[in-house]
């Protein structure tokens, strides 16, 4: 459903959070082994990150990427999926169609519109804090 980009990305902002729970700040070689991604890749998609001021990179002695605790419950998947992919997770054809639109439909149009917009609802209504949580807590995992 989403795109390597993004499936890293969330990944990474996930781990952010939640170290930034327990005041720590992790670096680019942490942050990759932890989410099985490339480091290369992973520079790229936190350089977009930070940009899209979703994560804090800080420079220098004990720098790293952070997430303020008090920015987490204000923070969406929506934002992280919008800053990697755009609206196409929300607007796009499920058959990847350029041109599919109610008046125009694929043949999945309104199968997929349906789940689109289930997964929209999650993404809008999931912040990162609870996701974050979730780890703290163990009950839920970014890999084995």
């Amino acid at each position: 459903m989403f795109s390597k980009t993004c499936e890293y990305g969330i990944r990474a902002t996930i781990f952010i959070a939640s170290e930034s729970y327990q005041n720590n700040r992790v670096g680019l070689k942490d942050i990759a082994k932890k989410i099985d991604s490339p480091e290369a890749f992973t520079a790229k998609i936190l350089q977009i990150l930070s940009k899209n001021n979703i994560i804090n990179s800080i420079k220098g002695v004990g720098g790293g990427f952070e997430i303020p605790k008090e920015k987490m419950s204000q923070l969406k998947l929506s934002q992280i999926v919008t800053a990697l992919e755009g609206d196409s997770v929300f607007t796009g054809c499920g058959l990847g169609l350029s041109h599919c639109s109610e008046e125009h439909p694929c043949p999945v149009h309104e199968k997929f519109k349906s789940i689109r917009n289930e997964l929209a609802f999650m993404l809008e209504n999931t912040n990162l804090e609870e996701l974050a949580m979730g780890i703290k807590s163990g009950d839920t995992f970014l890999r084995y």
